[in-house]
Order: structure tokens, then C-alpha cells, then sequence
């Protein structure tokens, strides 16, 4: 589509692929978030999204997607792909930025389906994004953060090697939580190999490059 090249953005790795949804594709992701993300009991979002009955959380899925496509502007813009194992969609990894041009800071985020997690998907698909980040992108720095009762996230995120960047309190369902921050700066990024960057050119223009 060439006035939506995101349609044609990918990242391959040796194990899966993030790649900018088909209609497809967002129903397939829908079905893991009617699936579940998460146990009992445990929330990892600031907004409880994951907690609505099992069709809720797969039309606000399909719906999130559809207003981050319409609100993109160089300016401000995130990129949310989905995660494909197998080819089978396992989950969401996004990217987002603003002032990218200027800053050259993005933000990532992401969840998997809850039986797809324990597997160093997370990992990878971080992994993913940040290649693209540094390598696609020209990004100095990518940030990230996690409430502190979430250890799957913070174990990937200590494996990639970010730095520590603060705490912040957040109210999560009328109770005060801690989200600790990380950054990661270019010069302590080491580029993987065997990961593949397809469709970027024609979407840089869209995001202010």
C-alpha cells in the first residue's frame, strides 16, 4: 500500500519475526489476548486493560491498533507489531517516539500471550526492536520500564544490559506501585546477528526522517 508502507516493515530473526499487522494478524493477536497475558491475581499494566472479559480484551486489542494508526505523525508514533513464532502470532512488541527527530530516544513495550511466555520469546523480540531502533532507526537511546513485581520483565531487560534510570510511583488499581525505569544508550548496544530489517525506507518520512 504505498501510502501506509508500514504494511511492509519487518524484522527477522533467527527465531520469529515482528512485522506491521494485516487485519489477520490483529485477529489472530486478539485471540491471544482473549487467551489471557497474565495469571491471577498479578497486573503488569498501569492501565488495566488485560482484566475485561475475554471478548473486551480482544476488541480493545484490535481497537488500541487502530487509533495508534490514526494518530501517527512524525511528530509522534508508535509502531506495534506483532510477534510471529512459527507462523503463529504469539504476542505484541511496540515501538514509539516522540520528537524522534530531534531526540532520538524511543520507548518499547510489549506482552505475550501467557502460553507462550518461560520461552525466551520476550528476550528475542526485544532483541528485535532494538535492532531496529539502533541499526534501522538511528535511535542514541532506547528506555523501558516495569512495576517491580514484575520479574519476567525486568529479567529481560537485565539480560539486554540497560542501565538503571530511576523509579516512578504509579496508582494501579487505587494501590501505589513502582515502576523502575532503564535506558539504554547506543554505545552499550551489540548488534545481533542473523536479524533482517525489510520495508524501512519507504516509511521513514513518516516517522520524521
Amino acid at each position: 500500500m504505498r501510502n501506509w508502507p508500514f504494511f511492509e516493515l519487518s524484522v527477522t530473526t533467527p527465531r520469529l519475526q515482528l512485522r506491521f499487522p494485516s487485519l489477520e494478524d490483529l485477529d489472530e493477536l486478539a485471540d491471544r489476548a482473549a487467551e489471557g497475558v497474565h495469571g491471577e491475581g498479578f497486573m503488569p499494566f498501569l492501565v488495566p486493560w488485560s482484566e475485561g472479559t475475554p471478548e473486551e480484551r480482544a476488541r480493545s486489542t484490535v481497537q488500541y491498533r487502530f487509533r495508534q494508526w490514526a494518530a501517527l505523525t512524525p511528530e509522534s508514533w508508535t509502531l506495534d507489531f506483532v510477534v510471529v513464532v512459527d507462523g503463529r502470532v504469539v504476542g505484541a512488541q511496540e515501538v514509539s517516539a516522540e520528537q524522534f527527530a530531534v531526540t532520538r530516544e524511543v520507548t518499547t513495550g510489549s506482552w505475550l500471550g501467557h502460553r507462550f511466555q518461560g520461552q525466551g520469546i520476550g528476550t528475542e523480540m526485544r532483541r528485535a526492536v532494538l535492532h531496529l531502533a539502533f541499526a534501522g532507526l538511528g535511535a542514541r537511546w532506547a528506555v523501558t520500564s516495569a512495576f517491580e513485581d514484575n520479574p519476567a520483565s525486568l529479567g529481560v531487560t537485565s539480560k539486554l544490559g540497560y542501565r538503571e534510570d530511576g523509579v516512578s510511583v504509579f496508582a494501579r488499581k487505587g494501590e501505589p506501585a513502582i515502576n523502575r525505569r532503564f535506558r539504554m544508550a547506543r554505545e552499550h548496544w551489540t548488534e545481533p546477528a542473523g536479524m533482517e530489517i525489510k520495508g524501512l525506507e519507504p516509511c521513514l518520512p513518516l516517522l520524521g526522517l
